[in-house]
């Protein structure tokens, strides 16, 4: 998805916000600030959101010297979708269409972002947010691949997210997961450090898609990465950035994400903040 000038206002707050949360020094701040503007001034160079999110978030890293900014926010958006693991599997247990209903979960994990919610206000989102349908759902496609897929490819978004897709992939039939997280620390992305923490290699094989941007840009994603995702015979992308990063590329693609964004819900001609299952 091309990155387009409405993107610019909340890149520059992305910044902003990182560098708060990463040092109180306010001259530290004011450098991360101008550098960010400098870059924008540019953002036509850019392929789209993740690429430019890449190099703002290189600024905050090299400014304030720490490699993980997000780390702790990680570990608390980690720690409160497992609370509601059980209830997850409780949710799902009671349901006819699993299918349905494990893509449903994977994509309410998406509320637990940057650790917004305290623990009790979490299960109370979950609840209110299963009660939503897809607003696009191509399930009838996904199901018609499941009966001659051997492999699925499942694209990792937010760190909190990775419980609810664990919940996912514990529903699927008997068939080989890969889960590709990013390469390094970006804003509160799954790495590997984290999909393990969460147990999803106890149900897939985790993998690093080479590429350290909040968005798996495919030009810029490891050979092996490259090779995996054109063998999958599905492949399943979380959150926006992925989309972002992927939407014009080709193969057994579907995004599964919350259109969060304004500019994403008019790509995909559906209302902020409505749910999307949708192939290719």
């Amino acid at each position: 998805m091309e990155l387009i000038f409405d993107c610019i206002p909340c890149m520059l707050k992305q910044a902003i916000e990182a560098a708060r949360k990463t040092t109180s020094d306010v001259e530290i701040h004011d450098k991360i600030v101008c550098e960010t503007i400098n870059l924008i001034t540019n953002y036509k160079k850019y392929r789209n959101s993740p690429d430019l999110a890449r190099d703002i978030h290189r600024i905050v890293k090299e400014k304030t010297g720490i490699n993980d900014p997000y780390s702790e926010i990680k570990e608390k958006d980690l720690e409160a979708a497992k609370i509601v693991y059980p209830y997850l599997k409780d949710f799902i247990q009671s349901k006819e269409n699993s299918l349905y209903w494990a893509l449903k979960i994977a994509a309410t994990g998406n509320n637990i972002d940057a650790a917004v919610y305290s623990n009790i206000d979490v299960r109370k989102c979950i609840e209110k947010e299963l009660e939503k349908e897809f607003s696009i759902c191509d399930i009838d496609i996904m199901e018609k691949k499941l009966q001659t897929a051997s492999n699925i490819l499942i694209i990792g978004d937010n760190t909190g997210e990775t419980i609810f897709d664990k919940v996912m992939i514990e529903s699927f039939p008997d068939i080989n997961i890969t889960y590709g997280v990013r390469s390094e620390p970006i804003l509160n992305d799954v790495t590997e450090k984290e999909a393990v923490a969460s147990g999803l290699d106890r149900v897939s094989k985790i993998v690093s898609t080479g590429c350290s941007a909040p968005g798996a840009i495919l030009e810029d994603c490891s050979e092996e990465f490259i090779e995996i995702y054109n063998k999958s015979d599905i492949i399943i992308s979380k959150g926006q950035g992925n989309y972002e990063a992927l939407s014009e590329e080709k193969g057994n693609i579907f995004f599964l994400l919350k259109a969060k964004c304004p500019m994403i819900s008019q790509k995909l001609n559906v209302n902020l903040n409505e749910y999307i299952f949708k192939h290719g």
